[in-house]
């Protein structure tokens, strides 16, 4: 038996001829996609404050600011899954592609807080639909022995995004003296930081035109030749034949998509296997990684450092992110999903609850507070004269802010070893032919609600409840998902895609 790619395997003693080149060039523009979904999540990071200013916007309405892409997300990620299985994995990413280039501009030249929302759901509705596509694309197009490795790439695509807007952020806005100056021909830094994605989003557009739809999607629309076509470049025309064969055969005794395949008639309710990707997705949120993602600049400037310090030590978090994904994509096929997943859990409620404890230790300062001459804070800031303070921040000790720092950083490590890219491989991977589009969907849909959920309450939660009492609930819900984890999920490394069960 000949692994060839996910959508099944092939009859013994026929070699495969895969030709590598054109899946790694397909797999890779195929995650053009998760750098910009990568690039527009993060960008936010650096212009939170450029927004309140330019819209007078308070912490409930800057975290609807940051977060109201995330609605989009939601919307884009609960239809793409099935829009695919209509039109085609590839058409829906370019409709993505042009999604990300029209928010690109429009957030950049947003005159309002309503104006800015509507640019950025149109941004999320693309960074949805890129989220669910990517991966059940690539583990359509993958050899099977390869497809944790492959579909992985998206998740370092997605962090060379994130890190990508993080330098622009910093290099513009210390360029220009701050997010809120002003930088070229007339428009403040936070501004072009929007208009920098527009080179990667045309660059995705046009290099869609370059890769095959997916050829499961062109059999099951009845296009056998074109399928063949499209396999025959991939592994050959031996294999293509056969491959054809098998992926009619897989699909013999099933039916036209549709919601319904969700439940399981025996039991009654919704399947185990679909509960699980639910599960998956939420926790990937539910642990915090997004507040980081988003509000990294805030929160550094929260604990007393610089915008300037900030920005770089997002850029410092976006760099381990990378090496952290590099790390997973080279044990994921040898070790399996599983375990990295259990690993993870652990080392995030280890070192967020580390932050919690850091956090605990400081003074709060608001701002308005009055110092008297003399005055020295735990951080070692010394005040020769009577200070009013213009911003609100948690006095640290320089030992509890470097505990904060290291690890802060760790945990982004352990989440981008092992949550970061397996939830993605997991859901590309983990459901039936039958139903994955529509579970996708659903899946997808829980994870940027959850992501809404915990950025909107971020701001919130911080300023009320305090930054120790908020970190804590994410190392809570990390110990939590390394229960749902052994308890709940099934390891998928090496299964052949026709082989998963739920």
């Amino acid at each position: 038996m000949t692994d060839l790619n996910g959508t099944g395997g092939i009859s013994a003693g026929v070699p495969e001829q895969t030709n590598m080149g054109l899946v790694i060039l397909t797999v890779l523009v195929a995650t053009i996609g998760g750098f910009l979904f990568g690039y527009d999540s993060g960008v936010i990071n650096g212009t939170v404050d450029g927004l309140r200013q330019a819209f007078n916007s308070e912490e409930v309405g800057t975290g609807f600011n940051v977060a109201s892409m995330l609605l989009g997300c939601a919307i884009g990620a609960a239809f793409a899954g099935r829009a695919a299985d209509v039109w085609g994995r590839r058409s829906m990413m370019i409709v993505a592609a042009v999604l990300f280039i029209i928010s690109a501009w429009g957030s950049g030249i947003a005159t309002s807080s309503a104006e800015f929302v509507v640019y950025r759901i149109l941004g999320g509705l693309a960074v949805g639909a890129a989220s669910v596509m990517a991966p059940a694309y690539i583990s359509e197009i993958a050899p099977a022995h390869m497809r944790g490795r492959l579909t992985t790439i998206q998740q370092i695509a997605i962090i060379s995004g994130l890190f990508f807007s993080f330098l622009a952020n910093y290099l513009v806005a210390n360029a220009a003296g701050g997010s809120t100056s002003e930088f070229w021909l007339g428009f403040t830094a936070w501004r072009w930081m929007f208009w920098i994605e527009l080179i990667p989003a045309v660059v995705f557009f046009f290099a869609l035109f370059l890769i095959p739809e997916s050829p499961r999607f062109l059999v099951i629309k009845g296009r056998h030749e074109k399928a063949t076509e499209v396999l025959a470049r991939l592994f050959g025309p031996t294999a293509a034949g056969l491959k054809v064969a098998e992926i009619q055969q897989s699909l013999v005794a099933d039916h036209k998509p549709r919601l319904s395949d969700l439940l399981d008639r025996s039991k009654g309710g919704v399947r185990m296997i679909v509960w699980a990707g639910i599960g998956l997705a939420v926790f990937q949120q539910l642990v915090g990684i997004n507040i980081v993602f988003y509000y990294g600049a805030v929160l550094w400037q929260s604990v007393g450092l610089s915008e300037n310090d900030a920005l770089m030590i997002n850029v410092l978090s976006g760099a381990l992110s990378i090496a952290a994904v590099i790390a997973g994509l080279l044990v994921i096929d040898r070790i399996g999903r599983k375990p990295m997943l259990l690993i993870g859990s652990l080392g995030m409620a280890l070192t967020l609850g580390l932050v919690a404890y850091a956090f605990s230790t400081g003074t709060f300062m608001s701002a308005g507070t009055v110092l008297e001459a003399g005055t020295v804070l735990n951080n070692g800031t010394v005040y020769d004269a009577q200070t009013t303070l213009g911003a609100s921040f948690l006095d640290l000790s320089p030992e509890m802010g470097m505990l904060a720092l290291v690890a802060a950083n760790a945990y982004v490590m352990f989440f981008n070893f092992s949550w970061g890219p397996v939830m993605w491989v997991m859901l590309g991977e983990m459901f039936p032919n039958q139903i994955r589009g529509s579970a996708l969907s659903v899946s997808g849909f829980a994870q940027w609600i959850a992501n809404f959920g915990i950025t909107m309450s971020f701001p919130i939660m911080a300023a009320g409840l305090g930054l120790t009492i908020t970190y804590g609930f994410y190392a809570v819900s990390a110990l939590v998902s390394f229960f749902f984890v052994l308890a709940i999920i099934r390891e998928t490394r090496g299964r052949e895609l026709e082989d998963m069960q739920g």
